[in-house]
């Protein structure tokens, strides 16, 4: 376990490695947060102890620069801090922090809040598994590529980018963007019911063959109905499920596989939906040519209002330098079938 503590005083980032050390962790120290963001570019720390008061970033600042960074999985953030009152808990609780340290601190004490933060990320075993089945129900098309990887990024821009409007303030936290994150990766996960024959076919499908594809939604959402079932109060199956089972749906009410119209149709679908198209429209595959992001930019713009929420695609354009960035990093040769079943539609 690599744990970063940030603090701008010296004998504080001292006492905490050498307790930390004591302990068997393996120890990394920055005394402000913009040495703490260049370190979690380079190393996988899974736990951070920061101060609050710090020059440059303060420490709910980084805090919220964390949470909208990728650094390869969750990151448990503890705050160090002498503030006591319930506003500065609630700062910076909705900053991102999971945990508090009072100043001075007990030794003891904070070998207890560290085990627990563990606890906490061994939570990260689940999302393993989680993307583990989603790739195995992908391995069944060999020209996937890093589909999933750039869906669950495009996704996240997408809902951060949300976020920022008033009308999806309260909707869409730290926790929403998360379980989006991990979830998004399932919306899939029903084309494992989808006979060779259909999911693997390189040109246009039948009439016939379109009805048989479009049961992976319906698929999915059983499988993890199942899940709900032994599991009720599991918000991200939930989302799971939603996504699943209403990717394919659209704004106007043309998609399906219940043919649901604007809001009815989950906000969570609403923007894997639009994820997923960008990725199809901007993949190569065996019958097209990868189209550019101007392209894709086009068709999607020309689909607000039918295909896609209107302000789902307002967030695609706040974010359109995420998404490059994103399709830059991730350039395997990821496909879907969206455009063979646009013309089927």
């Amino acid at each position: 376990m690599k744990i970063l503590v940030v603090d701008d005083d010296e004998i504080i980032r001292d006492l905490l490695q050498h307790l930390l050390e004591q302990e068997g962790y393996e120890v990394y120290l920055a005394n402000d947060g913009t040495e703490a963001l260049h370190i979690l570019q380079k190393e996988n720390c899974n736990l951070v102890i920061l101060d609050w008061e710090m020059p440059g970033l303060s420490g709910p600042e980084l805090c919220r620069a964390i949470r909208l960074g990728d650094f390869g999985g969750y990151v448990y953030l503890m705050l160090l801090t002498s503030k006591t009152t319930t506003d500065e808990f609630v700062e910076g609780m909705a900053s991102g922090a999971d945990e508090f340290v009072r100043k001075p601190f007990n030794a003891a004490e904070l070998r207890m809040r560290v085990a627990a933060g563990i606890r906490v990320l061994s939570l990260e075993t689940r999302d393993a598994l989680i993307f583990t089945l989603a790739k195995l129900a992908e391995s069944r098309d060999a020209d996937t590529g890093m589909h999933l990887e750039r869906v669950q990024r495009y996704s996240r821009a997408l809902a951060q980018s949300l976020s920022k409007h008033s009308s999806y303030s309260q909707q869409i936290d730290f926790g929403y963007i998360r379980n989006l994150f991990l979830t998004s990766a399932l919306h899939d996960i029903g084309k494992v019911g989808i006979p060779d024959n259909i999911l693997l076919k390189p040109g246009r499908l039948t009439p016939e063959e379109f009805e048989m594809m479009k049961q992976h939604t319906i698929i999915g959402a059983d499988t993890l109905q199942e899940a709900m079932n032994h599991h009720p109060h599991v918000k991200y199956l939930r989302m799971a499920y939603n996504i699943a089972l209403y990717h394919h749906e659209r704004w106007d009410g043309s998609g399906y596989p219940r043919k649901l119209a604007g809001n009815d149709i989950p906000l969570c679908a609403r923007i894997v939906s639009l994820a997923d198209v960008y990725d199809a429209l901007t993949s190569k595959r065996v019958y097209k040519d990868a189209y550019t992001h101007e392209e894709a930019r086009k068709i999607i713009l020309e689909s607000s209002g039918t295909h896609f929420d209107p302000e789902v695609v307002e967030a695609f354009l706040d974010c359109e330098p995420a998404f490059i960035e994103i399709k830059q990093q991730f350039n395997g040769d990821g496909t879907l079938e969206f455009d063979r079943l646009m013309c089927h539609a």
